[in-house]
């Protein structure tokens, strides 16, 4: 299994989530119009807009750029563009595709060059969620885990202890400071988080501090 990148500070019961590992494209030409479809993996807003602005500089001549995104383990965090389409005709099928995948972490944006024929919304919703399922396909879907983020402060003693329980849980070490205090800052898996620190805890010196 891919582990993928950590998320520090979550609750949820799961810990495990679906995203994609790489930019991918895809096509689709219907009456003279043609829409180019980019997925990306983000992680951001601030992320989402860079990608879109970049593509906004390189197909500058498009007519639209509609897009969806979700974010974020739970999914709670998403939005739509119609970008001055017919409202729902093109953000909602880009959502829905994205959606239909169980994926998060990932924006999806739909370019068109008007080919002169009006496509009417059940045309135009056609189009935008076959462009968008077609750069879809053309990527990787990758597990992605839930972790926590701990910070751990003991005494030099511990350390071949605090180590040997590091490697046996394969744990992250995020940072690391040693002096005759050394800290450690750790990324839990959530589904090991709680086993992991109540076996910290039976280490003698061991100070635990959650974000």
């Amino acid at each position: 299994m891919d582990r993928g990148k950590c998320i520090s500070g979550l609750r949820m019961e799961e810990d495990i989530y679906l995203s994609i590992n790489k930019e991918s494209s895809g096509f689709y030409k219907e009456k003279g119009s043609k829409f180019l479809a980019f997925a990306f993996p983000v992680e951001s807003t601030e992320d989402i807009k860079a990608k879109i602005d970049g593509l906004r500089k390189e197909y500058h001549d498009a007519r639209h750029y509609c897009y969806a995104y979700i974010l974020g383990p739970d999914q709670s965090t998403f939005r739509t563009n119609d970008d001055g389409e017919p409202k729902h005709s093109a953000g909602d099928p880009i959502l829905n595709q994205i959606k239909s995948l169980n994926l998060s972490d990932t924006l999806v944006v739909v370019l068109r060059y008007f080919g002169g024929t009006k496509l009417g919304i059940p045309g135009l919703i056609n189009a935008y969620r076959t462009a968008a399922l077609d750069a879809l396909k053309n990527n990787k879907i990758i597990k992605k885990t839930i972790c926590d983020e701990i910070d751990i402060f003991f005494a030099y003693e511990a350390m071949n202890n605090v180590m040997r329980l590091i490697r046996a849980y394969d744990i992250k070490i995020l940072y690391q400071y040693f002096t005759d205090t050394c800290h450690l800052q750790l990324s839990v898996r959530k589904s090991l988080s709680n086993t992991f620190r109540h076996k910290l805890e039976s280490i003698k010196s061991i100070m635990i501090s959650e974000k």
